[in-house]
């Protein structure tokens, strides 16, 4: 039986280059999201093991469906802000305390506060994407339907009360 050489780009090792050179720390412990990984982009979508599956875990890339969601939760929010501002020129009132006070102070902190406070919270969903709810039993990245689904009946009532107020 003949001897074989280890050898590595072409080269013998030395008994020193064939011992471990790992650093023997986990990459994948780093939980912190990298400025250049939101500019840049990365590489990691989804959890590749079940043991990434059962942590928290921050992403580089989201999908496609996750940005028309986000856009059509922006959207409805918006034409929330404005639909509420035509009510409330035409008789209504704010039920929401916290909005009703930007509303006192002027339409268009009202308009820029309601754009900041949901812009905030979709960011905090799609960061979270991934986290298990064990409360309720569902991942994070769920309530998102969940929030277009509640935008998009806050817009439907808003445009019954239009017409009902046109009427």
């Amino acid at each position: 039986m003949a001897f074989e050489e280890k050898t590595v780009a072409g080269r013998s090792m030395s008994e020193g280059e064939r011992q471990e050179r790992r650093s023997g720390g986990d990459r994948r412990r780093r939980q912190h999201l990298r400025l250049r990984f939101l500019l840049v982009g990365g590489r990691r979508v989804q959890g590749r093991r079940y043991e990434d599956r059962q942590r928290i875990l921050f992403f580089d890339r989201y999908q496609q469906a996750q940005f028309g969601i986000i856009v059509g939760i922006l959207f409805f929010s918006a034409m929330d802000a404005l639909l509420t501002l035509y009510l409330i020129n035409h008789g209504a009132i704010e039920i929401n305390p916290i909005m009703a006070f930007y509303l006192d102070v002027g339409p268009y902190t009202f308009l820029f506060v309601k754009y900041a406070l949901t812009s905030t919270g979709v960011i905090i969903l799609l960061f979270s994407q991934n986290f298990f709810l064990k409360t309720i039993r569902v991942n994070a990245g769920i309530l998102l339907y969940f929030v277009l689904a509640v935008f998009l009946g806050v817009f439907s009532w808003q445009i019954y009360l239009i017409r009902k107020v046109v009427a």
